[in-house]
């Protein structure tokens, strides 16, 4: 069986190569798509101005990162991408990056006030989805809120190619009931729970979208 590490590495190498498709592909997705805007303006509204929001997987682009930023929270991209990482702080100047693996973060345990996993766990295989949502948890402040979003479907397998460009990356798809046990098994609260329809420019694959909140 393939280490979490050697797949790790696989997808830092792999969106090095494909950094730029991937930012032209995507940079401006949030524009036409309402729902994913109005799913983070309800993540947004459990914050203040003061609150600390990590973009788990930031992307290139870091677009997420930066609508969050827009509405006036204080948000740190990180990604396990050198290039992605050096490409979001070209981008974004005004904005804070770290290259860090989402599954061993360097924040102190109980500092974020939210973390927002958008298509970030996806690279993982699902016997390693606990260690994250254990990271996730301990990062977090008591009553932090936690958003993932993942593709719908039951597979895991490594693929060749990632956004057009041949490379080796893993890719999971997850059913409702496995994103349901994740949170319940690290003490999170599910706020929020939906399925939606891939846009006609998407994958097709259902999107599953979940708030959950700290309790322990």
């Amino acid at each position: 069986m393939e280490t979490l590490e050697s797949i790790n590495e696989k997808t830092r190498c792999a969106y090095n190569l494909a950094a730029e498709k991937y930012h032209n592909l995507f940079h401006n997705e949030l524009n036409e798509k309402e729902y994913d805007r109005k799913l983070l303006d309800r993540f947004a509204d459990n914050f203040t101005s003061g609150s600390l929001i990590c973009d788990a997987g930031c992307g290139p682009s870091a677009h997420i990162s930066r609508y969050l930023s827009d509405k006036g929270l204080n948000v740190i991209g990180v990604d396990i991408s050198d290039r992605c990482i050096e490409m979001a702080k070209e981008l974004n100047p005004f904005m804070q990056f770290v290259r860090e693996d989402i599954a061993n973060l360097s924040f102190e345990s109980g500092s974020l006030d939210g973390i927002v996993s958008y298509y970030s766990i996806i690279h993982t295989p699902k016997r390693a989805i606990s260690k994250i949502i254990k990271e996730f948890n301990r990062t977090l402040k008591s009553d932090g809120y936690l958003l993932i979003a993942v593709k719908a479907g039951c597979s895991e397998s490594t693929l060749s190619e990632l956004s057009g460009i041949k490379t080796e990356i893993y890719f999971s798809f997850f059913t409702e009931y496995e994103i349901r046990e994740y949170f319940a098994n690290e003490s999170f609260k599910i706020e929020f729970f939906e399925k939606r329809n891939p846009y006609d420019f998407e994958i097709k694959n259902e999107r599953i979208f979940s708030i959950g909140r700290k309790i322990l």
